[in-house]
């Protein structure tokens, strides 16, 4: 199979996901891009935050569509995050290969946990600004240093740390994502890609969003989520047996 198909197949899978499941899907891109399409871990981080980035900023403007995008919130929370993603996005292209595959594997096996669990997060009583300021600030270096979107750790920080509704927190979590992201590639503007991979791979992922959001009105959210926590801990499980073989 080409690469060109590769990048095709596995963009409208990933695409899918994030649209059926609002969160979470592009931790499939990492790997994806490393196994299958033969890049670098280092690589595959930058080319995982450009995907990210044009999938975060297109459903974003359907949400704004529907209004449920809070964007002072969205904005405040996000800027707390800019300098510890544009940091470690910097900081990632000179980490051992080895180190950034075990940590995105053990943010996969998180991200499958947390789907297999869901709790549903409280508005809290009252919005500690430092507890959000924090948040923001995490969420942020985990996508700047290994180019996940973050959705399945945003939404729920939305909801039970300041207080938004649950459709509102998805929305304005894409605000925070494409914000994050595109600090995070700031700071990697030297590193070298393969645009005639991603280009097709970031296509196919839009379109394959949109079918994603039909999907989930036939199919039930649970049985989503649990569906794909399976092939996420199956990803996690290889990647570490990878790194230790």
């Amino acid at each position: 199979m080409s690469v060109l198909v590769l990048a095709l197949v596995a963009g409208a899978v990933i695409g899918l996901a994030l649209g059926a499941l609002g969160g979470g899907g592009s931790v499939l891109a990492v790997p994806a891009l490393i196994y299958l399409l033969g890049f670098t871990p280092a690589a595959a981080t930058t080319a995982s935050l450009i995907i990210v980035t044009a999938t975060s900023a297109t459903a974003l403007y359907a949400h704004t569509r529907d209004g449920n995008v809070a964007w002072k919130t969205g904005a405040l929370f996000a800027a707390a995050g800019i300098v510890p993603a544009f940091l470690t996005g910097a900081v990632a292209g000179r980490l051992p290969q080895a180190v950034l595959t075990v940590a995105f594997a053990l943010i996969a096996a998180l991200a499958a946990l947390r789907m297999l669990r869901p709790s549903a997060a409280e508005p809290p009583h009252r919005i500690r600004a430092g507890k959000a300021a924090g948040t923001g600030a995490g969420l942020g270096a985990v996508t700047g240093l290994l180019g996940v979107g973050g959705g399945f750790l945003a939404v729920p920080a939305l909801v039970g740390v300041l207080g938004l509704r649950m459709r509102q927190a998805v929305g304005t979590s894409l605000l925070v994502i494409t914000m994050n992201s595109l600090a995070a590639l700031a700071a990697r503007t030297g590193t070298g890609l393969h645009w005639e991979v991603i280009g097709p791979f970031t296509g196919a992922a839009i379109l394959g969003a949109w079918d994603g959001k039909r999907l989930a009105t036939k199919i039930s959210g649970t049985t989503l989520q649990k569906i794909f926590a399976g092939v996420l801990l199956a990803v996690a499980a290889f990647m570490l047996v990878d790194v230790i073989a």
